[in-house]
């Protein structure tokens, strides 16, 4: 398919430094979660990556297990990467994760060097590129030497099949173990994806001190929480919405309480007055935290994402306004 970026696409894009490195993020990166699986259409997914490209978001962040089923999101990127995104591969950071199973017997999870190494390979080919440009450990691994777990992560950059790792869902205390270890190997550890929202703010407990201290940026993963930081669930649960679904596991009704709701009611006035929808106004929230880098978000459609970038039109609060946040969550 012969597709040709849109030339303006950086005059307005927002880029935030990783950490130490001399990586910069955009201020919004695109993940392939859920809706990158076979039960969405290629298709739309093309449209998606294109127009997130054309808007400036240039680091699209994927996982081993991403679908459903595990593996199809790398796929479907990849067939989309070769047939129009290949000619700016330059231009993109292009991550992965490994950590969750992925196949039977006991080295398809967790994180020997044997699952991890053996996993990127599979990931490189599913997506058909030679390397990533962030590897991460997807979760800790409460079994395998964390020094185990850190040598496949050093392994894997000095193969060049990764140029920096991260690592994901660690807290503060396993996240300065590993950063000690990386950095007495050498091995360029620039980010930790972290769940973080207005309404989960575990990341402020100790672990973002210690990502400042030891020069790593964070991104945060969940920035809308699972959609309750929209304007969908502000009058009740939809019937299609994810909430209603018993078999999400991330989402249920039981998580939309009458406090909650009234938060959330509070929040999108607060939004409003700022010319923002919760969603914006959640998103660039995020990035006042001093490790957060790049807010995640994903998407179902490419107004989704277009709602989403205009959020960085103001991304300023005002003193009084975090206080008012601050206030209605308590």
């Amino acid at each position: 398919m012969n597709y040709q970026a849109d030339p303006k696409r950086y005059e307005s894009a927002v880029f935030n430094r990783c950490g130490n490195s001399g990586i910069q993020l955009p201020a919004i990166s695109f993940g392939l979660w859920n809706n990158f699986g076979d039960e969405d259409t290629l298709n739309n997914q093309r449209r998606m990556l294109m127009r997130a490209f054309d808007l400036g978001i240039t680091h699209f962040d994927l996982a081993n297990n991403y679908g459903p089923p595990p593996g199809a999101a790398e796929e479907n990127f990849g067939r989309i990467m070769t047939e129009s995104l290949a000619p700016y591969r330059d231009e993109l950071i292009i991550s992965t994760k490994a950590g969750f199973r992925m196949w039977d017997g006991p080295y398809g999870d967790w994180g020997s060097r044997k699952y991890l190494i053996s996993s990127l390979d599979q990931s490189l080919k599913r997506m058909k590129l030679d390397y990533v440009d962030i590897f991460y450990h997807h979760r800790p691994d409460p079994d395998t030497p964390l020094e185990e777990t850190m040598g496949a992560l050093d392994q894997v950059v000095r193969q060049g099949k990764a140029l920096y790792v991260g690592i994901s869902n660690y807290d503060a205390e396993q996240t300065q173990q590993a950063a000690e270890i990386l950095q007495k190997q050498g091995t360029p550890f620039i980010i930790h994806q972290a769940a973080y929202s207005m309404l989960d703010r575990k990341l402020e407990e100790g672990l973002s001190d210690v990502l400042t201290e030891h020069g790593v940026g964070c991104i945060a993963y969940v920035p809308l929480a699972q959609g309750l930081l929209t304007s969908k669930y502000l009058n009740g649960i939809p019937k299609d919405s994810r909430a209603a679904k018993e078999f999400i596991p991330f989402l249920n009704e039981r998580d939309i309480t009458s406090d909650k709701l009234q938060k959330l009611k509070a929040l999108n006035e607060l939004a409003l007055e700022r010319g923002q929808t919760l969603a914006q106004m959640a998103l660039v929230w995020v990035l006042q935290e001093k490790s957060v880098v790049s807010a995640l978000i994903g998407a179902s459609r490419v107004s989704q994402i277009e709602e989403n970038m205009q959020a960085l039109e103001n991304t300023d609060f005002s003193e009084e306004e975090l206080e008012a946040i601050n206030n209605i969550l308590a």
